[in-house]
């Protein structure tokens, strides 16, 4: 009532009537600001997400914004706003695929952390739906900051998707000591052996079904199946690669990590490039 009178009446005057005091009103009014602020800066975080953020991510980019408020107050507004994240509704079926009986040894040993740049690429491939078919796709992330360093995508699941995705990492890949997946077969294959050789860089499987020995890339893939395959249906084989060169670049340089300390994996990367010079 007072707002939509002040430019008849003054605020103290007022006030004096209705026997309020002009701190109450503009504390009042001051809320209502900050809440119509709050509730714009989460939706354009959420969005700018690509509706992926939970309340924990929302709440680190707030705080960059100058934002100091609590999980709750943050679920609270996106419930208001009807903001649910990928992550809220995606569930995915596995795809059971033959094991390979290699007896190359698990170098890497679930030791997934503080691993040196290009120490250890891991490696794996999943499905997605393009048209009325299945197509699949390859990513190679680095361990030393989660950084997907090379991709590709295909109509088959088979060693040609992986040393694509080799061809697409702009590292020399001399400097890649060991190249480690899981026991599906698409690894297991002349090709791949030829090149891993060729550039010196050692084999690691995991142990036969246990997926644990592979988790970073597991986890990867639950990632992408949540934030870019669910509810997705790609026109044709074109289109995914598109769009998966558009997801690889925001996973890169606009996705924050929480096992990153909450960067993205390049300005981890230029963080520790910094401290070493």
């Amino acid at each position: 009532m007072i707002r939509n009178n002040v430019h008849k009446y003054s605020v103290s005057a007022m006030c004096k009537v209705l026997q309020v005091s002009r701190c109450t009103y503009y504390y009042e009014a001051k809320s209502k600001t900050n809440e119509s602020t709050l509730s714009a800066a989460i939706r354009d975080i959420f969005l700018a997400s690509r509706n992926n953020y939970g309340t924990r991510k929302i709440k680190v980019e707030l705080r960059k914004e100058g934002f100091q408020i609590s999980r709750r107050r943050i679920a609270r507004i996106m419930k208001q706003k009807g903001l649910v994240s990928n992550y809220t509704t995606a569930q995915f079926k596995p795809h059971v695929d033959k094991c390979n009986e290699s007896k190359v040894a698990n170098l890497v040993n679930r030791e997934f952390n503080n691993r040196p740049h290009l120490n250890v690429v891991v490696s794996d491939l999943t499905y997605v739906r393009v048209g009325m078919n299945w197509n699949y796709i390859c990513v190679l992330v680095d361990l030393f900051n989660r950084e997907i360093i090379g991709y590709s995508s295909g109509r088959h699941k088979t060693a040609r998707l992986v040393t694509q995705a080799f061809s697409t990492v702009k590292a020399n890949l001399t400097n890649i000591e060991i190249f480690h997946t899981d026991r599906g077969n698409e690894f297991k294959n002349q090709l791949i052996d030829d090149a891993l050789q060729a550039f010196g860089i050692q084999r690691s499987l995991s142990m036969k079904g246990c997926p644990y020995d592979n988790a970073v890339a597991e986890a990867t893939f639950k990632i992408i199946k949540t934030e870019f395959v669910h509810g997705q249906t790609f026109e044709n084989l074109a289109n995914l690669k598109l769009q998966l060169a558009d997801y690889v670049n925001w996973f890169n340089k606009h996705r924050i990590h929480s096992s990153l300390g909450y960067l993205t994996p390049c300005q981890f990367k230029s963080n520790s490039l910094k401290k070493v010079v």
